[in-house]
């Protein structure tokens, strides 16, 4: 999770329902940031106008808000005393209605049921992750085992909107794909990135040989997710950034959602929710889908899909339900191995095919490599370089893996940009309408502006895995030195706008702690594509992941311990 909300009080204190380990779920909600909220409006050619900007108010004071009545919702009768409160949203187009649970309705020992039942839930489905205090848990399957942090209850969600965004997944993937095959559209929009970031340079090495040798990927296979906000004002759906790399949580995303259509066939009339309203997720099967289809396109029988690791890695009970669906539906057989050990390990055939440990492998996925971490010595760097030139399908390339970096996220962002690469104007116009604003600190005018008004902006560096944003008085304190410093530091980071969601009431469940508090989330749309030469094979939407976390957090990310997953409950 990229941007975030300005922070909010909690409205009521923290209640542990269910104690098994930890002591708190997410100590840093205490640390509350000055109350603001501010309602901005940007338009999408990148222009801010700061005479439109709202006074801050604040959008929450407590929960009793909410009030004690019945509703109908579908064909069922909520109950009066666990009512979902219908909220109505105007648009621009139309009324949306966005059921929000009565929290104070709901008995404290049905709450402690749901918690318990969510929590047996887990353990027998694989909602799982490794324990982080537990030694070895990031290596070893099976030891060190806790549930993954979920949401108790589905967030509610516009079906305009989740349509929306299940409508623009092919025209993204097929957006990548064209930027993909534009080598000096990628090096010229990097290349002062290049002069000041060492990671972002190191890849562009690699892209720049392959580029010398004339490297053809025919086959191009590319496992995506778009993430995007919903802004609380403007009622549009922007997007956050779009991963091409190691995006994660199609195993355990489809687990939070059949928790959650099972907790509310269970408990759903107390609450008034309908579990047909949460939307199915089959992101894993549809992953292991591409991935069984480029390997068949490859047609080398025997050989293996290689998945490139992270040395210890908590989150690969995620990884292996992917692995686990491409064996049982499709007969493919995967390995694991870190890049250290490709490096010693691998070596590349007169006829480009690569081996690792004496194995053939036929499609690598990238699990790791999207981090300057994940390079601690040369012997990686040469293993990434190996691969790029060997036959092997790689997913992502790394020509996609530079197609989704911030900086080129937002020079397609620039007027008249996606025309270069997409001739269909109405996908044009679809696209467009989801850029949040973003600009290049080449800008000297909205340098000026979010040096006067920081909160409304987000500065990022060429990262992913979240932790590594400015927000706030940081902004304006980095754009000030790098102005005092005049060298070319500001080529490393561009700025975005930063949206503000709806703030919702939540139950949020870490380490068997169950916490209320409020929220918000962020949604995102996996894809897949694949294509052989001029063939395309693979072109869709492949289900979602939806992250939820407390308001006032700036970061995001299950994995870097900001956020929990959550479903979608259509409103």
């Amino acid at each position: 999770m990229g941007v975030a909300y300005s922070s909010l009080p909690s409205p009521f204190p923290c209640t542990a329902t269910i104690h098994i380990t930890g002591s708190s779920l997410f100590p840093y909600a205490s640390k509350a940031n000055p109350e603001r909220v501010i309602n901005s409006i940007f338009n999408h050619t990148n222009n801010i106008c700061l005479a439109n900007l709202q006074k801050p108010t604040k959008k929450f004071g407590s929960f009793s808000r909410f009030s004690h009545h019945s509703t109908c919702l579908g064909s069922k009768i909520v109950p009066s005393k666990c009512c979902a409160k219908v909220r109505e949203m105007e648009t621009q187009e139309r009324i949306l209605q966005k059921p929000l649970i009565d929290f104070h309705g709901i008995d404290e020992e049905l709450v402690q049921k749901m918690v318990y039942d969510a929590l047996v839930w887990s353990s027998l489905h694989g909602l799982v992750v490794g324990d982080k205090s537990v030694q070895r848990s990031g290596k070893v399957p099976g030891v060190g085992l806790v549930h993954a942090p979920f949401a108790l209850l589905p967030m509610a969600f516009p079906e305009s909107q989740w349509n929306l965004a299940c409508e623009v997944a092919p025209i993204f993937n097929e957006l990548i794909d064209r930027v993909s095959l534009d080598g000096k559209f990628l090096q010229d929009a990097l290349s002062r990135t290049k002069k000041v970031d060492a990671f972002t340079s190191g890849l562009l090495d690699i892209h720049s040989k392959m580029l010398e040798i004339n490297k053809k990927e025919e086959i191009r296979l590319g496992l995506h997710r778009s993430d995007y906000m919903l802004d609380e004002q403007t009622k549009l759906l922007l997007q956050i950034e779009l991963n091409t790399i190691s995006a994660s949580f199609p195993g355990l995303g489809c687990r939070v959602s059949e928790l959650h259509r099972s907790l509310l066939n269970y408990h759903g009339e107390h609450i008034g929710l309908d579990p047909r309203r949460i939307p199915g997720n089959t992101s894993v099967d549809k992953f292991a889908e591409a991935l069984a289809k480029a390997w068949t396109e490859h047609n080398r029988p025997r050989a293996l899909v290689m998945v490139v690791v992270q040395p210890e890695e908590c989150n690969m009970y995620d990884q292996h339900w992917l692995c686990a669906a491409l064996k049982d539906r499709h007969n493919v057989t995967t390995i694991r191995k870190t890049l250290a050990e490709i490096d010693k390990e691998g070596e590349i055939l007169p006829d480009g095919t690569l081996l690792v440990g004496g194995q053939e492998i036929s499609v690598v996925y990238f699990r790791a490599g999207y981090a300057p971490t994940d390079y601690p010595s040369e012997a990686e760097w040469r293993a990434r370089l190996l691969m790029e030139q060997s036959s092997a399908v790689k997913c992502p390339s790394i020509s996609y893996h530079l197609a989704g970096t911030k900086k080129i996220q937002q020079e397609l962002a620039k007027p008249n940009m996606l025309e270069r690469f997409l001739e269909n104007k109405e996908d044009i116009s679809k696209l467009q309408k989801c850029f949040a604003g973003l600009w290049s600190l080449e800008d000297s005018d909205i340098i000026k502006k979010a040096i006067e008004r920081p909160e409304l902006f987000v500065m990022k560096p060429q990262r992913e895995g979240g932790g590594n944003n400015f927000y706030g008085d940081d902004v304006r304190t980095n754009l000030v030195r790098l102005q005092k410093e005049g060298t070319q530091e500001d080529a490393a980071y561009i700025l975005m706008q930063r949206i503000f969601p709806t703030v919702s009431p939540t139950i949020l469940v870490r380490e068997g702690i169950c916490h209320k508090d409020h929220a918000i989330s962020e949604l995102g749309v996996y894809g897949a594509y694949l294509r052989n030469k001029e063939k395309v094979i693979v072109n869709e939407q492949c289900g979602y992941l939806m992250r939820t976390k407390v308001s006032s957090s700036n970061e995001g990310g299950v994995a870097a311990g900001f956020a929990v997953l959550d479903s979608i409950y259509l409103s």
